[in-house]
């Protein structure tokens, strides 16, 4: 039992490394992380009395 879950552990550090890597390294092929960015514009009421 101790074997599976040090086998589990140590896929989940080398995933993790991964996915730093991945991180890193994306923007150099092409990968772009960057939420889709537009103006929003929503008409506000104001209720002065």
């Amino acid at each position: 039992m101790f074997f599976v879950i040090r086998w589990l552990f140590f896929l989940a550090v080398l995933l993790g490394i991964a996915l730093i890597a991945y991180a890193y390294i994306g923007p150099f092929f092409g990968v772009d992380f960057s939420p889709p960015q537009s103006e929003v514009r929503t008409p506000v009421t104001l209720d002065v009395d």
